[in-house]
């Protein structure tokens, strides 16, 4: 035992020592290969490598928990990132995807906050949360901290001038040159649109500027704010000049914050689903709304490392725990049809042999071909337990949702189905489509990753450093979790 367990360090130190020195996330496997704990880190090799030094004392400096995963590890992954910010938001993400048992921290629903500019109002105002609205308004973020988010939106609004209250402004509305503005009006914060002391033209340029800042065009900005500190400075104002230094901290602490289209957290966008189930029960003509809906996309790059992905969904909600990666075994190429067949027979075996229940609806990421390749899947399925003499079941319903046209083939149906954009089951069956899609696709870049490195190693090459992305006033230290 004690040789064994001296052969399995060795080997993760060998495989280890290839890490690259960059910011990225580690998946830490147990010997089936399931995930069991996640983190970040600025300096991969050398965070990952201190979990199996001889002078580690992983009991007395991390816990038993840690001591006790530690131990059980067979195989390290990793995926490399170009900036610290990256790592954070993407271990967050997996995280909440995978549930390892040993992450205790970021397992629930919290999710990091952004910067909401509700443009479909008259005089948008500007807003941090943790759970932006689905239409009216620009995201920006996720952000890595509220305190210093909310920090910065303080000094821009010293700038930009915009509103932070939950007013109900409108353009139309005479009675507002008669409504007294608050104090952030008087300390010369807000243009006041509440109290018309400033038209809907001139807000709205403000709110165009504070938008450009936002998308990283901010250098002019803090040129200006710079020459303010040191005009202040060179006159001995030395308190206006620190608070113009705080301001400008608080502005470069924007630079911490994702893309909202990679680093998308579907579970902040709160939609009630039961206008969407109930209208998928008339669309499908169900006999009670669906309550268990579960989604397929393959996901591949020139048919190599291929994988399979499925989400599940109860009462319109999203359950991680129901979430299911499958890497491609029996297909080799670019054949999507024959991935589905795969993924379909392996996920749902023990349904078609009654021993557990099929989801009131399957939807497949895909058009015509791949809602046939899936059905083709369970008519085989079908035949052979009938050959064996047992009892056969088939799902209740099997639709596809086609990207771009947003059309939905149904099963046993001649015709396809033209939804309107704003129909509340297209939007459900999409927000499902899009899940499966975006869960696949992290398995996916995993794959891909893994692969590269096995073939730098082989091939006697040091894995490539990352090149970091550096923007106009980012301060930020490098850190390890």
């Amino acid at each position: 035992m004690a040789a064994d367990a001296d052969d399995r360090i060795l080997r993760l130190r060998e495989r280890i020592a290839h890490f690259p020195k960059t910011p990225g996330v580690y998946l830490m496997k147990d010997v089936e290969g399931r995930v069991l704990y996640i983190g970040k880190a600025r300096d991969l090799r050398a965070r990952v490598s201190s979990y199996f030094q001889d002078s580690a004392d992983l009991l007395a400096s991390r816990g038993p928990e840690i001591a006790h995963m530690a131990a059980l590890v067979q195989d390290i992954d990793f995926l490399d990132c170009e900036t610290e910010v990256d790592a954070l938001l993407k271990e967050n993400r997996l995280i909440k995807d995978t549930q390892p048992p040993f992450n205790e921290r970021l397992r629930d629903d919290k999710s990091f906050p952004y910067i909401e500019i509700r443009s479909g109002d008259d005089f948008p105002g500007v807003f941090v949360t943790r759970a932006p609205r689905q239409k009216g308004v620009k995201l920006y973020g996720p952000f890595t901290s509220v305190g210093p988010l909310r920090d910065a939106v303080n000094a821009l609004q010293k700038v930009f001038k915009f509103r932070t209250c939950e007013l109900e402004i409108l353009e139309s509305d005479e009675r507002r040159r008669f409504f007294r503005p608050c104090l952030l009006h008087a300390i010369k914060q807000c243009t006041a649109p509440c109290a018309d002391l400033v038209s809907r033209e001139d807000y709205l340029k403000d709110i165009k500027r504070l938008r450009s800042f936002l998308a990283s065009k901010r250098s002019a900005v803090l040129r200006e704010m710079t020459r303010e500190m040191q005009q202040h400075a060179a006159a001995r104002r030395f308190e206006d000049a620190a608070a113009v230094r705080d301001r400008l901290k608080a502005i470069a602490s924007l630079s911490l914050s994702g893309d909202v289209r990679e680093d998308v957290q579907p579970e902040v966008f709160f939609v009630d689903p039961r206008e969407g189930l109930q209208k998928l029960q008339t669309l499908l003509d169900l006999p009670e709304a669906p309550r268990i809906i579960e989604g397929i996309d393959i996901a591949t790059l020139q048919g190599e490392e291929s994988v399979g992905s499925l989400v599940c969904f109860i009462d319109g909600r999203p359950l991680k725990g129901g979430y299911r990666r499958y890497k491609i075994r029996s297909v080799e190429g670019m054949d999507d049809y024959a991935m589905i067949r795969e993924v379909v027979a392996r996920r749902y075996r023990h349904a078609a042999v009654a021993e557990e229940l099929f989801p009131d609806v399957i939807l497949i990421d895909g058009g015509l071909g791949q809602l046939h390749a899936a059905l083709e899947a369970f008519e085989r399925m079908h035949h052979a337990v009938e050959a064996e003499g047992g009892r056969a079941v088939k799902p209740a319903m099997v639709v596809s949702l086609a990207k771009r046209e947003e059309i939905v083939y149904v099963q046993a149906r001649s015709q396809p189905l033209k939804l309107a954009r704003n129909n509340a089951a297209l939007r459900l069956l999409q927000q499902i489509r899009d899940e499966a899609h975006r869960f696949g696709q992290h398995y996916h870049h995993i794959l891909r990753r893994k692969r590269t490195f096995e073939e730098d190693i082989s091939a006697g090459r040091r894995p490539p450093r990352t090149r970091r992305k550096h923007s106009a006033g980012d301060t930020s230290k490098d850190g390890s979790t």
